[in-house]
């Protein structure tokens, strides 16, 4: 794609995020590999993107240096180096605030298992970083092994990592996520959510290899969609480990769901 292609999608990207509630003020950043693979298109740090324009974009190297533009980049390019760097393959980075995502990690609510066959089959495990300061090194460092295990990553109070070839599997990734945690929520404020049988997601792997859908480099470890995961439900502050709500909280939100439903 020429760059006056790629200004005109990375800005409709952007003006998408918004649209969707993904991203709101000056939430969120996307950047675009350009033809070359050493030179990146980026959203510059401060603007809302929701209104952004194609002028405003920025062109700067793999390292986050500015080489063109009258902006500076977004302050988290930390996050898209990592990317480019652990996964060549990929040609667009997309981070965004997703209400439902962000919400059910702060709960302590993984998406890790895989519980809808199209979200497992098209993303794959959705893995759940630990906290680490915006905009500092702590990110990448604590980002490292979840990009090179997930195609997506939601991030402890932050937001959420998603990253494609080009800038529409990015995105799709990013809105597919937040449907998944949509449906997710909804179905737990019924009642408890069963993941899917280890025997299912090794055939919906078997199947996404078959279509040519990318999988993450590394085997994942870090969720528990299969019998090799150590992951499972967050603790407090995302560490592994038991939900932080314990059984004297499941007694009361059994009581008022008994409650709406006139039982008691």
């Amino acid at each position: 794609m020429r760059e006056p292609e790629l200004r005109q999608h990375l800005v409709e990207i952007c003006h998408r995020l918004y649209r969707q509630g993904m991203i709101a003020a000056g939430d969120g950043n996307v950047s675009a590999r350009m033809d070359d693979g050493e030179r990146v298109l980026v959203t510059p740090t401060g603007f809302h993107k929701g209104f952004i324009r194609e002028s405003e974009l920025v062109i700067c190297d793999l390292h986050g240096k500015l080489l063109r533009g009258a902006n500076k980049p977004s302050s988290e390019f930390l996050m898209h180096e990592l990317v480019y760097a652990e996964r060549p393959e990929m040609g667009a980075v997309v981070h965004a605030h997703p209400p439902i995502t962000v919400g059910l990690a702060l709960a302590g609510v993984t998406l890790a298992q895989c519980v809808l066959s199209e979200t497992c089959l098209v993303l794959g495990a959705i893995l759940t970083a630990p906290y680490s300061t915006p905009t500092t090194h702590e990110v990448p460092r604590i980002l490292q092994p979840y990009v090179r295990q997930s195609n997506a990553v939601v991030m402890d109070r932050h937001g959420a990592l998603t990253y494609g070839r080009d800038l529409d599997e990015a995105y799709n990734r990013m809105e597919a996520m937040e449907h998944a945690a949509k449906i997710t929520h909804a179905a737990r404020v019924i009642g408890p959510v069963a993941p899917l049988p280890p025997r299912e997601v090794d055939k919906l792997q078997r199947l996404a290899r078959e279509l040519g859908i990318p999988r993450a480099p590394d085997p994942c470890t870090l969720c528990n969609a299969c019998p090799n995961g150590s992951g499972g439900p967050l603790g407090p502050l995302g560490t592994p480990g038991e939900p932080p709500h314990g059984a004297a909280d499941e007694a009361v939100v059994d009581s008022v769901l008994r409650k709406l439903r006139g039982e008691a």
